[in-house]
This record gives structure tokens, C-alpha cells and sequence, in this order.
């Protein structure tokens, strides 16, 4: 007769299967940094992007530039920079990068009153830029929640994602609205 497998043995599985795949992992499982240094040095670029939406009115206050704490936008693209810039204090496996190039760029949309935070980073090296673009992005759309808390504690951050990527062994990538499982 044979055995039903319990779902903690085929979560193991799953988890075992998973690991092979993940980069950030070793073969028994533990988590580890990349070795990257037999990789070739290539122009990377990795492009992200993500959204804040806000009340009407707070979007005018930021527009007209009249929030309580200052330039909403010019301060948050320093700090968009500057998360791209520290992205490997915040993700623990991430390699220290020497960045080339970090490029913000803020869209603003009246209509569905958001704002849309576009990060692109780049250099020259070992090892894709993804999270430090993504890590711009964050930072840069946290910075704009900071600054207008005291009037919008509701605004939303979403739809931060990994646009576009290119260079390395992994070749490009491009984001299409395909359904994530």
C-alpha cells in the first residue's frame, strides 16, 4: 500500500525543487552571496518603475509646491538616488555595485491623481542593477508618503516592478502585463 505524502514532506519537495533554481541559495539550502567573480564585466541597465496614489488635493499640494515640508518631487529623486545608491545595506544578499548611472524621472498623473516614479540604473560590472533600481524606486516613492503624511495618511504605493533589464548572462528582460502566479 503506499503512502500518502503529508503536505509538510511535499512542501519540502517543493522547497528542495525551488532552491536548485535560486541562485541565493547553496546546495544544502542555506542562503549565501552570489559568487560573481567569474562572471564577465558588461553594461548593465536595469529599468524599474512604481506609482503613489494620493487624494486630489494632495497631488495639487505637491504640483504647486506648497507641501509644509518643501520640494516633494526634488527631494524625493535625492532619495531615489541614494536608495539606489544603498541598495546592498538593505537587501542582504545584494553585491555592493559602483553604479555608473542613476536617472529618475517623475510622471504626474492629474486624472487618477499618482504620481509614477521611473528609476534607471546602471554600470559596468559583475552583476545586474535590478535592486538597486527597484530600491530607488522605493525609497523615492517613500519619501513622497513622508512628506505628505500629515495631510494623506491613505496614499497607496503600488505597482513597483522591474521593467527592463539588460546585460549579463541572463540577457534581457522585458515586463509584459502576463499574469504573475
Amino acid at each position: 500500500m503506499r503512502q500518502a505524502k503529508s503536505p509538510e514532506n511535499s512542501r519540502r519537495i517543493v522547497a528542495k525543487k525551488s532552491r536548485q533554481s535560486l541562485t541565493h541559495f547553496d546546495v544544502t539550502g542555506a542562503a549565501h552571496m552570489v559568487d560573481v567573480s567569474d562572471k564577465n564585466e558588461t553594461h548593465r541597465v536595469a529599468i524599474a518603475t512604481g506609482e503613489v496614489k494620493m487624494r486630489p488635493a494632495t497631488l495639487r499640494l505637491i504640483v504647486a509646491g506648497k507641501a509644509k515640508k518643501g520640494d516633494v518631487l526634488g527631494i524625493a529623486r535625492v532619495a531615489a538616488i541614494l536608495g539606489a545608491k544603498r541598495a546592498c545595506d538593505l537587501i542582504p544578499l545584494a553585491h555592493p555595485i559602483g553604479l555608473t548611472r542613476v536617472a529618475t524621472e517623475f510622471k504626474i498623473d492629474r486624472s487618477r491623481s499618482r504620481i509614477h516614479l521611473k528609476v534607471t540604473a546602471e554600470t559596468l560590472g559583475r552583476t545586474g542593477v535590478e535592486m538597486e533600481a527597484l530600491a530607488g524606486v522605493a525609497a523615492g516613492l517613500l519619501t513622497i508618503y513622508d512628506m505628505c503624511k500629515a495631510v494623506d495618511r491613505a496614499m497607496l504605493i503600488t505597482q513597483i516592478h522591474l521593467v527592463e533589464k539588460s546585460g549579463g548572462q541572463s540577457g534581457h528582460f522585458k515586463w509584459s502585463q502576463r499574469k504573475v502566479s
